[in-house]
């Protein structure tokens, strides 16, 4: 089975921590070039120096704001770079109901996560249909097939993204392009703790016990590990995954208890 990304170009974004270093890390020892997207230039620029590059890869990095989608795609438009993966992923909205929420919440969530998906799809396919090999992969959550308590804006924004992936893979399917959602459980990263830690003060509840809450609605009874993510992400980039497309795969260690 052929996993390597040698000679392939990949943007990958929200990459200074969390999911997305761990999917930039994954696909450089694969072989690809990466460029990391994010707003915090310190952190890129250290993230950089943990990619491997023992196969003559070269890797860059793009500052860019995702509430800023305009200046986003000037940026990635001005590297005149053709990319063969793109992995869309950034940070998720606050927690709390959505009967809560307001109407700016959802506005920002919209702009940040399908909005920027599209226009950097929108920028990346023409490259991806000249050189006959594209991978789209959207680190979404799995909560478009379980919502989740508490994540209101979160829940709803996500949907929204995995039905225009859907659409999106039906579309580009044609042109060797495929578009896949890859739906982590609770991972180990900034994100959970934030939630670990807002769960933990509403139910007046150590962080130990909320967190052990957590992990006993898991059936691998632990969270997972950012590179477990990644693995999936880095298989779904590869030329092995040709014909799997337009698919929701939770990576949530059995958690969700939907098909």
């Amino acid at each position: 089975m052929n996993l390597g990304l040698t000679h392939k170009n990949a943007l990958v974004c929200g990459s200074t921590q969390g999911i997305g270093k761990a999917s930039a890390i994954q696909l450089a020892e694969l072989g690809a070039n990466v460029t990391l997207v994010a707003r915090n230039e310190e952190k890129l620029q250290h993230v950089l120096t943990e990619l491997a590059t023992d196969q003559g890869q070269s890797h860059t990095y793009i500052v860019a704001d995702f509430q800023n989608p305009e200046n986003l795609q000037q940026k990635i438009s001005a590297t005149g770079q053709a990319f063969h993966i793109l992995v869309n992923n950034t940070g998720g909205p606050a927690g709390g109901p959505v009967f809560n929420a307001s109407l700016e919440e959802f506005d920002r969530a919209f702009t940040q996560h399908l909005k920027c998906n599209h226009i950097l799809a929108q920028t990346v396919v023409p490259g991806m249909k000249k050189e006959g090999y594209g991978r789209i992969i959207n680190i979404i959550s799995t909560s478009v097939k379980q919502p989740l308590n508490g994540l209101g804006v979160s829940n709803t924004i996500r949907g929204a993204v995995a039905n225009w992936s859907k659409t999106l893979a039906n579309e580009l399917g044609v042109f060797g392009i495929t578009v896949n959602n890859v739906l982590p459980g609770a991972t180990a990263t900034e994100r959970l703790n934030e939630i670990i830690n807002n769960k933990a003060t509403k139910l007046g509840k150590s962080i130990e016990e909320a967190s052990d809450a957590m992990k006993n609605e898991v059936p691998a009874k632990r969270f997972a590990k950012p590179q477990e993510i990644a693995y999936a992400i880095a298989f779904l980039a590869s030329e092995a995954a040709s014909y799997i497309n337009g698919i929701n795969l939770p990576v949530d260690g059995g958690r969700t208890k939907s098909l």
